[in-house]
């Protein structure tokens, strides 16, 4: 239940939708998640969103689960790029 707190300022609204900014295709908000679960390093982040953008989503998530199950080591970010190339 929320309370209310009265009338709020223009300012504060605009603040909470700038807050609230969403990517502007689907397959961003993939790569951002791929990139933080496998610790991509910053000079293959763009790598992620081009696999991204160029394949569909069942494919990337279903590398993303290879890959989780597969790697134990602490590059699983190399493995993805495999499994993805591979495939």
């Amino acid at each position: 239940m929320t309370i209310d707190k009265g009338l709020e300022s223009f300012k504060a609204i605009l603040e909470k939708k700038v807050a609230k900014k969403m990517p502007a295709y689907p397959w961003q908000d993939l790569a951002l998640a791929i990139i933080d679960e496998l610790n991509i390093p910053s000079f293959k982040r763009n790598s992620v969103f081009q696999v991204c953008r160029n394949h569909p989503k069942n494919f990337i998530e279903k590398c993303l689960n290879d890959t989780k199950e597969l790697c134990q080591t602490d590059e699983k970010w190399k493995y993805f790029f495999k499994l993805v190339e591979k495939k």
